[in-house]
């Protein structure tokens, strides 16, 4: 038969991984003629596609051609320069190489004995990275610590949540989670609401702090403490507190130091989500906004965020790695070996929720290796630059207001309302930001503050 498939050719795949990397090219190209926000209406691919599989192999360029004339109206490019949405989600020519990279090897590195590179490098680009952050020795991995590449910072905050609450639950015993308490401030990801369903805390114990802007959005110390307080005395355990540097609404970055020693004085877990901010950390002069992180047990940045590393990639280093193996850890026979029964080895298997992991260490390591520090450093200020520049431009138009300080590089503005009205001035701005997004050519997204 004609059609076998075969084992994969070494010249079919070049043939065509070249044809796909000039698409690709050619896609950032001309990635400005496309309308950024996708135009198309909900179900308008079903009436482009067969409705079913095609029996017999079809052409590469055939399905290039697809790509183009049916998927690509449908993307909302990310990659845009035009693209100012939600948060950065920087991908680069080096992060790109290093996911090709490791599809082309398509290792699944669970345990160590899967492929002994992929953890290994993981271990050592992740303390390379703690480094160039200035963390506390702590994390890194010659000490008690570590590093570990989650899908997410949802995934992040689950597994530190997870760890916490097990620690809690051995110390006070199982049948006391009905009592565990967790805290952030309202300005929180919605990450932390989801892991705490995931992990059963009652959602009545879940204290999401009011903020607002006499401390910028920041989680107030003496707010948490009362509230600590008040848990304690009507009998409820507090056992996990999640502090973040650059909230997703306005930037906000909770006073880690502070907060810190209220986690530390009643025995808290204490999490520090720097998602998209930490990366601003390797410039000195926005490493303070991490100070405190050394009473911190456990930090998450995203280097998908704003490093230039392809997604997914998001980075989580932890003090005490015991405490998550303790809480994830399995070990069936099939997965049984000399090196990690010897205890020689990391298991990344066991710092995470699934068991399989692709080879994502390969990608972090040649963005660091073919930009280097200097470089990296000087694209964020850049980034920075340009949201001072436009928080300016802002300032100078009498119709628009500044409703949040400017820390890094997200500008919250607003039109002002002629009619010092809050639900016209909400419509307003509503409409304002449909007429923007339907036009395709930019693509802004929004939150709701509290004046």
């Amino acid at each position: 038969m004609e059609n076998v498939l075969k084992p994969m050719d070494a010249e079919q795949l070049r043939e065509n991984a070249h044809k796909m990397v000039d698409f690709i090219a050619d896609y950032y190209k001309n990635i400005e003629s496309f309308p950024v926000l996708s135009q198309v209406q909900p179900g308008y691919l079903r009436k482009l596609l067969p409705d079913s599989a095609p029996n017999h192999p079809e052409q590469f360029e055939d399905v290039l051609n697809d790509i183009q004339a049916k998927i690509l109206p449908g993307v909302t490019h990310w990659q845009s320069p035009d693209y100012f949405a939600y948060f950065p989600s920087n991908s680069s020519t080096a992060g790109f190489l290093g996911e090709m990279l490791s599809a082309g090897l398509n290792i699944v590195g669970f345990s160590w004995v899967t492929s002994p590179a992929a953890t290994e490098l993981e271990v050592i680009v992740l303390d390379w990275l703690a480094k160039l952050l200035k963390l506390p020795e702590d994390f890194l991995s010659l000490g008690q610590g570590g590093g570990v590449i989650q899908g997410t910072a949802s995934e992040a905050v689950l597994v530190v949540l997870l760890a916490a609450r097990d620690k809690f639950l051995r110390r006070y015993g199982k049948n006391s989670l009905a009592k565990l308490v967790a805290y952030a401030s309202n300005q929180a990801h919605a990450s932390l609401q989801k892991a705490c369903q995931i992990a059963g805390i009652h959602a009545e114990n879940c204290r999401f702090l009011e903020t607002d802007s006499s401390t910028n959005y920041a989680l107030s110390p003496d707010i948490l403490q009362e509230a600590i307080s008040k848990d304690i005395a009507a009998g409820l355990i507090p056992f996990f507190l999640s502090a973040t540097v650059g909230t997703t609404s306005s930037t906000a970055v909770d006073p880690l130091f502070e907060l810190g020693k209220i986690a530390k004085g009643n025995n808290i877990w204490f999490h520090i989500d720097a998602a998209y901010a930490g990366s601003a950390c390797i410039c000195p002069e926005y490493r303070h906004y991490i100070d405190g992180v050394e009473t911190a047990d456990s930090f998450n940045m995203n280097a998908h965020k704003w490093f230039l590393t392809n997604f997914d990639c998001s980075v989580l280093w932890v003090k005490d790695r015991s405490a998550l193996i303790q809480s994830l850890s399995t070990n069936p026979e099939y997965l049984r070996n000399k090196a990690s029964q010897g205890n020689m080895v990391v298991d990344y298997k066991d710092w995470q929720i699934p068991l399989g992991r692709r080879f994502r260490s390969l990608k972090l390591w040649m963005v660091l290796r073919l930009y280097g520090l200097e470089n990296l450093q000087c694209y964020i200020r850049s980034h920075i630059e340009y949201a001072k520049h436009f928080e300016e431009l802002v300032s100078l138009d009498q119709r628009f207001e500044i409703v949040a300080p400017r820390t890094f590089s997200l500008v919250c503005f607003r039109l002002i309302s002629p009619h010092n009205d809050d639900d016209f001035c909400n419509k307003l701005n509503h409409d304002l930001l449909d007429a923007v997004n339907s036009t395709g050519k930019i693509f802004l997204s929004h939150t709701v503050r509290s004046l």
